[in-house]
């Protein structure tokens, strides 16, 4: 009998699979590189073992996958094990190392604010090398999970976001989600970037790339970033200016 925490488990590898679709990762039937095969040669070391991701993937199957796999799932698209393993936060959020294990506790600092020193640049990339150093805060009237904070530098999103200026941001777990010309911070293949955002779709109704378009476009052209398996995205929602 297959105990209900693994049921649980392939629950979530399940819905973590459909995301991954949506966002254009996994494509079930893809000969290109991102095919169900292909998850397994990841997943299972196979790709010849497809067969048994299409029986986790089925909820009438007695195959259920187990931790080992869920987390070499997790490792090759960057799911939050957290999430994962434990059900806690969500799927592409934000976890601090080790404290999202324990959902009794409060993050350190007591907040529900995660601040990185991770810039998030408007006008320039921001390289993958650069060191996190988390803490937490709280601001009023700003509640809920996945939550995380970004001090900006440069002047592309002037005046609307300006040097300095911190933005908090709530995690995006689906690309349907994103609304047409808000400001989101888009982070993809190491780069950090926060824009005004538009969708880009193929001609299956697939999102495929975002438009990033700078609120000072008199000196900031827009351009495209295509949408892979390392894009999360993040709703800009208060900003802290300097006084």
């Amino acid at each position: 009998m297959i105990k209900e925490d693994r049921i649980d488990l392939n629950a979530r590898f399940i819905h973590a699979f459909k995301l991954l679709e949506e966002r254009g990762a996994i494509v079930k039937n893809d000969r290109g590189g991102r095919g169900v095969g292909d998850v397994a040669e990841r997943v299972l070391g196979n790709k010849a073992y497809g067969h048994i991701i299409r029986a986790f993937l089925n909820p009438d199957s007695k195959r259920v996958i187990d931790y080992g796999q869920a987390q070499s799932f997790c490792r090759a698209f960057d799911i939050n094990e957290a999430w994962m393993v434990h059900g806690i936060g969500n799927p592409f959020g934000f976890d601090a190392p080790g404290e999202a294990l324990s959902s009794d506790r409060m993050p350190v600092g007591g907040g529900n604010i995660l601040f990185t020193t991770i810039r998030a640049f408007a006008g320039a990339t921001l390289g993958a090398e650069s060191a996190e150093d988390n803490t937490y805060f709280t601001i009023p009237g700003v509640a809920g999970n996945g939550l995380v904070a970004f001090q900006i530098e440069g002047n592309s999103m002037d005046p609307v976001i300006k040097h300095n200026d911190i933005v908090v941001c709530r995690s995006v777990e689906n690309l349907n989600d994103i609304r047409d010309n808000e400001i989101y911070a888009v982070r993809s293949n190491g780069n950090v970037w926060v824009k005004y955002v538009q969708k880009i779709f193929n001609n299956r109704g697939r999102v495929i790339r975002l438009k990033m378009i700078s609120a000072n476009y008199f000196d900031n052209d827009p351009f495209e970033e295509e949408v892979n398996e390392t894009t999360r995205l993040y709703k800009v929602v208060r900003k802290i200016s300097n006084v």
